[in-house]
C-alpha cells in the first residue's frame, strides 16, 4: 500500500468505527506516547535497560504502526499529503546532505 492510500484507509476507519479524529492536540499527545513506547522496546531490547515481566511479548513492529498511524492522523487532519511530504524531504536532505556523510570522520572511521 502506498503512503497515500495508508492515509485513505486511516482516514475511513476512522469515520467509520472511531467516530471523529482527536484534536490535534490530544494526537500530539498520542504520538509522543507511542513514541516512547517504542523507546522502551528498543532501550530494552538494543540497549542497556533490562526487561520487566510487564515488558515480554511487546511488538517492536505494532508500536511503529501505531506512530504511524497518529502521524497519519495529524496529517490528515491539517490537510498534509505525507507521499508530497516526503518526496520533497527526499529532495532537501539529498541537497543538503550529498557529501555531509560521506565526509563526516566520525562515522567513516
Amino acid at each position: 500500500m502506498t503512503i497515500q492510500e495508508a492515509q485513505e484507509r486511516v482516514d475511513q476507519w476512522i469515520k467509520t468505527y472511531g467516530v471523529r479524529y482527536f484534536n490535534e492536540l490530544t494526537n500530539m499527545a498520542i504520538l509522543s506516547e507511542e513514541v516512547g513506547e517504542v523507546a522502551r522496546i528498543i532501550a530494552r531490547r538494543y540497549g542497556e535497560q533490562s526487561c520487566k515481566p510487564s515488558d515480554e511479548g511487546k511488538d517492536l513492529g505494532d508500536e511503529l504502526a501505531d506512530v504511524m498511524w497518529v502521524v497519519m492522523c495529524l496529517a490528515n487532519q491539517t490537510g498534509v499529503d505525507l507521499d508530497a511530504a516526503l518526496e520533497r524531504n527526499f529532495a532537501k536532505k539529498t541537497q543538503r546532505d550529498a557529501s555531509r556523510h560521506l565526509e563526516n570522520d566520525k562515522i567513516n572511521r
